[in-house]
């Protein structure tokens, strides 16, 4: 009896343990540049291990932005953890664009005042995949990964370290 018990006590210790889950994300990274207005200009890089680099140009903070804020120097780089829950939205989103499939490029540069964004993925596997999109409008889905990233920027806890 005593073995039973022993035995259904290691059971219960090792299922209660922690399971580290693998990504198949290496690093993920969204980078958005300038438009001849007040988009934001930033770079946001994510580990797996949810660890992450705000590198924040311009207009990033202010809710009243003024072309002013381009003699102004960088804002800043800022490092942070990603909550639980965020990151594993944030692997849905990009689980559900089937990344290794989308294009490469998206968006025509016949207006010439829209913002680029960049989206790296780097898997696991040792593969990657660069997606450029000018104007932000590659599909739906690559939108709300895009509008994803743009609220990370406030909804996250960052500590300037630059």
């Amino acid at each position: 009896m005593k073995y039973v018990l022993g035995l259904c006590a290691f059971l219960f210790l090792f299922s209660c343990t922690s399971q580290k889950v693998q990504s198949k994300y290496s690093t993920i990274e969204y980078e958005a540049t300038p438009c001849f207005g007040f988009c934001p200009v930033f770079k946001i890089t994510i580990h797996p291990d949810r660890t992450a680099v705000f590198e924040a140009e311009h207009f990033n903070f202010n809710d009243r932005p003024s072309k002013d804020e381009f003699s102004k120097p960088r804002e800043g780089t800022f490092k942070g953890t990603i909550r639980e829950a965020d990151y594993n939205k944030l692997v849905s989103l990009l689980d559900g664009l089937d990344v290794k499939n989308l294009n490469e490029k998206y968006g025509k540069k016949n207006i010439t005042d829209l913002s680029t964004s960049y989206l790296r993925i780097n898997f696991a596997d040792g593969t990657s995949k660069n997606i450029e999109d000018y104007g932000k409008h590659g599909s739906e889905k690559l939108s709300e990964v895009y509008h994803f990233f743009e609220n990370l920027r406030k909804n996250q806890e960052w500590t300037k370290v630059k």
